[in-house]
């Protein structure tokens, strides 16, 4: 299997969506909830410390870059 393909389980279910590379956050998990309603999807920020455990449950979102002026107050 190519690295553009998705991975499906053996319920043709999605494991993968590499689409939604470059896409929002608000996007990434609509499209994910859309496709797998079962899952639960954690945003984190990449370098972020996580458990090594595989939990099929689980997608998480890594994001490297700052949205907004970061500012006090």
């Amino acid at each position: 299997m190519s690295s553009s393909e998705t991975k499906t389980t053996s319920n043709a279910s999605k494991t993968e969506w590499p689409e939604l590379v470059g896409k929002t956050i608000e996007q990434a998990e609509e499209k994910i909830k859309a496709d797998r309603p079962d899952l639960n999807i954690e945003v984190l920020t990449v370098g972020a410390i996580v458990t090594g455990e595989f939990d099929e449950n689980r997608v998480r979102i890594w994001v490297d870059t700052v949205a907004t002026t970061p500012r006090i107050g």
